[in-house]
């Protein structure tokens, strides 16, 4: 039998149980997890919940979730964690904008390799004719650069497929010289690229007389005094798509890629007849051109080359209210790499010019001046003739070096299609063919290869 406890004893035993009690609850709830709820403004006091919000990548300007600390006056944020893409992620599409279908830890070259190998499966499996041929309702011309696309893309010339697309090429060549479709008024510009073709696969000289033949069919399409158009004509060293065309920069630009593939003399009388038509088509008045329209030109347009100088002068771009020419991206490129490939110096005030037009309407969301039309010719040449300029950056006018390379490289992937090919649905200029739109991607893409120095001469 217990003691009876007095009532200072019994008041102490209750204080005493209060407090283990208090103790144990204390305890309890110290070890039980609560989530941390944040709002806008509050901050946490420690980094080992990161809080996951959305920020940018700066490669790809997509959103993101990737675990950061808000940054506060006392921690240090956390780094982004890569992400590895998938698969829904590394499929790219037209509606895509630049640089968001690429995951931040792809590399360029990674994005390069990935990009030209879907382009090469879609040609070789998809694009060409059980007779060698690709879009040859179209013209043969499309054949021609798609073929030259998957050489440049180390497609090996004996691949069957690279031969029956060269025997389907051999059945247009003409007893003129000439390579191009049955009652073709496109000669110019089927010979042109068909040649280059040729050129490519020429490593054991079996093409030399389809190809000294075809450069001597070209030069006498070019506009000079054998047609009664001398030094003072704007005609005179242009080139038109053949069959008596009247000459424009376009055609032109084919023309000398041609003779330069072959290794022709700048200093020739080819070469400098088209540098002086290639000067008249230039927005900038010099010299060398003393056309009304110059005169007339926007500070824009200056440095910048139309369509054709024949005449009053055409640009497909249209005209200012003051009656001037404007200026456009695919004309001006080829412009610039006409010059540069008829010997002009880099500091001549006619290449200066554009290339400070080219600094002041660097794009390619769109061909400037043009919108979407021709937007896969101008990814073309304008990879081409920057190549040809030697600058691995354009200096912008707001004094920024954008890498071209990797820029196009981000910009073609963000335009392919789930089944490796391009096309514009701006049909213009027959681009929505996805043969011909693949092509000029493909060979945009070779010069942008970040393992090698592309051949600027070589199409």
């Amino acid at each position: 039998m217990l003691p009876r406890l007095n009532r200072d004893s019994q008041t102490l035993l209750t204080t005493c149980i209060l407090a283990l009690i208090c103790f144990n609850i204390g305890c309890s709830q110290s070890n039980q997890e609560e989530p941390l709820r944040l709002s806008e403004t509050s901050v946490p006091q420690t980094s080992e919940q990161p809080l996951a919000i959305s920020n940018t990548d700066p490669l790809t300007s997509a959103k993101t979730t990737s675990p950061v600390a808000p940054s506060t006056n006392d921690l240090q944020p956390i780094k982004p964690v890569p992400q590895k893409p998938t698969p829904q992620e590394s499929t790219t599409s037209q509606t895509i904008a630049p640089g968001s279908a690429h995951s931040p830890d792809e590399t360029v070259k990674l994005l390069f390799q990935k990009t030209a190998t879907a382009g090469t499966t879609f040609l070789l499996e998809k694009g060409q004719a059980p007779d060698g041929s690709f879009s040859k309702q179209l013209s043969p011309a499309v054949t021609a650069l798609c073929t030259s696309a998957l050489l440049e893309h180390g497609v090996p010339q004996a691949d069957p497929k690279i031969q029956k697309s060269l025997a389907f090429l051999e059945t247009q060549i003409r007893p003129d010289g000439g390579i191009y479709g049955e009652g073709s008024n496109l000669r110019n510009y089927e010979t042109s690229v068909s040649l280059m073709c040729f050129n490519r696969a020429n490593g054991n000289g079996g093409y030399d007389e389809t190809i000294k033949k075809a450069i001597a069919f070209l030069k006498g399409l070019q506009w000079d005094e054998a047609e009664g158009y001398e030094l003072n004509s704007t005609f005179y060293g242009g080139q038109g798509y053949g069959s008596h065309k009247r000459p424009d920069a376009s055609n032109t630009s084919y023309f000398l890629d041609a003779l330069k593939s072959v290794a022709e003399d700048p200093q020739s009388e080819a070469f400098q007849k088209a540098a002086t038509f290639m000067s008249r088509c230039q927005n900038l008045s010099t010299p060398h051109n003393t056309a009304e329209w110059v005169g007339k030109a926007s500070v824009d347009d200056e440095g910048g080359f139309i369509y054709t100088a024949v005449g009053k002068g055409e640009s497909k771009a249209g005209e200012t209210p003051e009656g001037g020419l404007r200026s456009y991206a695919s004309m001006t490129y080829a412009g610039l790499k006409s010059l540069l490939y008829s010997g002009v110096d880099q500091d001549d005030i006619r290449v200066q010019a554009a290339k400070d037009w080219i600094g002041r309407h660097y794009d390619l969301t769109a061909n400037p001046g043009m919108g979407q039309q021709g937007l896969f010719y101008y990814y073309h040449i304008f990879a081409k003739t920057l190549a040809a300029t030697g600058d691995p950056f354009v200096l912008t006018e707001d004094q920024k070096k954008q890498d071209w390379r990797a820029d196009l490289t981000r910009r073609l992937a963000d335009l392919q299609r789930n089944d490796g090919s391009w096309t514009n649905p701006a049909d213009r200029w027959f681009e929505g063919d996805p043969n011909l739109v693949t092509a000029y991607a493909m060979l945009a893409l070779n010069y942008c290869d970040p393992s090698s120095t592309p051949k600027i001469e070589n199409e």
